[in-house]
């Protein structure tokens, strides 16, 4: 009887002990998906929650507006704003309409300190990491070009 009081004592120690390594393992999983997802707002959806997102961290997706670049490699310095893309159709050809209405909302991005992307250019897309200031300013710490689709839809058959 006695051996067998030892094995239970073996057989709870090591489930016991395999709980907690498949434990560990989950919360690892887990915080790993959390910390590496890519969450991002639309420069809409910042506009609408301004007020709310004032002061935090954000990542905000969007498209460079033309006219509005400065670069000053000396200081590292990039200013632009950031407006929303021009709507897609079904087809995925752009709408030929008004590029930046007047009523759409846009936001001045200053990133200091970092490398301008080398795919940076007017009408571009790009995700600006940062916070937003109550200016409505966006503080960058870090602007991501989008790379363009490298495969174009062959032109009819």
């Amino acid at each position: 009887m006695r051996t067998t009081d030892t094995t239970m004592r073996v057989r709870w120690r090591f489930l016991v002990g395999a709980g907690l390594i498949v434990a560990a393992i989950a919360y690892l999983i887990v915080a790993a998906i959390q910390s590496t997802s890519e969450y991002y707002l639309t420069v809409n959806e910042v506009s609408a929650r301004r007020a709310t997102l004032a002061g935090q961290a954000l990542r905000v997706a969007g498209r460079v507006k033309p006219g509005t670049i400065t670069w000053d490699p000396r200081t590292l310095t990039l200013k632009f704003a950031i407006m929303p893309p021009p709507p897609q159709g079904n087809s995925g050809v752009t709408p030929v309409t008004q590029a930046d209405p007047p009523t759409a909302p846009s936001f001045k991005v200053i990133c200091k300190g970092e490398p301008k992307p080398d795919m940076f250019a007017a009408n571009r897309d790009v995700i600006v990491e940062g916070t937003l200031g109550s200016d409505g300013v966006i503080a960058a710490t870090q602007v991501l070009t989008k790379c363009p689709s490298k495969y174009q839809p062959s032109k009819g058959s």
